[in-house]
């Protein structure tokens, strides 16, 4: 191929290219319930989504940093296992909504879940199983076999709240990569319960009831 060609062929070349990447990655979103958008890769479920999970996530992760400094080897290793998947998944959502140019934090949460989004009584942002503030400081006061406990017993019941969110975005997201990470995240969480109801049995805890 002589060289005038090739300079003629590449900027077409690169134009393609850069069309299928954006129909790849390009992230529509139907804001409305009205709105007809042929094919979506995105809808304000999928926003609602990540925002309302980034949120409940973040105080996962906050627990986390409230278990007491001497809570047993096993504890402190689920604590590890549960901060660092946590901050790897809020920072997927986060690429998600930087991607759809949709704010970090929702004006309404849990809308996107509709009716299934309600009847959690006063938990935090109306979001299942977050933990509330005199929970949390009991948490934060809490020291040895008490404070496993109450860790422990705070973060199955989050899991669960976790669980509904992402198992009712995984039937209702239209995003692949989404649907993908939400089915991901009930499997995980599932699991992590497995783990956490039974240390808590072993420490002679119950799990708190749910929902509240």
């Amino acid at each position: 191929m002589n060289i005038a060609l090739r300079q003629w062929l590449w900027p077409v070349i690169v134009a393609v290219v850069a069309l299928v990447i954006g129909l790849c990655v390009g992230l529509t979103v139907d804001g409305g319930e009205g709105d007809a958008v042929p094919s979506p890769v995105a809808t304000g479920v999928d926003v609602g989504f990540a925002q309302d999970m980034s949120a409940h996530h973040q105080q996962a992760v906050m627990m986390c940093d409230l278990v007491p400094d001497d809570a047993a080897p096993d504890v402190r290793g689920l604590v590890a296992q549960i901060r660092s998947a946590q901050w790897r998944e809020i920072g997927q959502m986060t690429g998600w909504l930087q991607m759809l140019d949709a704010p970090l934090q929702g004006a309404e949460p849990m809308r996107w879940m509709g009716d299934a989004g309600h009847g959690h009584g006063g938990q935090t942002g109306g979001m299942p199983g977050m933990a509330d503030g005199d929970e949390l400081t009991a948490l934060h006061d809490a020291t040895g076999v008490d404070g496993e406990i109450s860790f422990l017993q705070l973060m199955i019941r989050h899991h669960q709240g976790g669980i509904d969110m992402a198992g009712h975005a995984s039937r209702t997201v239209v995003n692949p990569e989404i649907r993908r990470a939400a089915i991901a995240m009930v499997k995980s969480q599932s699991d992590e319960i497995a783990v956490m109801t039974v240390m808590l049995q072993q420490r002679g805890g119950e799990a708190l009831p749910y929902p509240v």
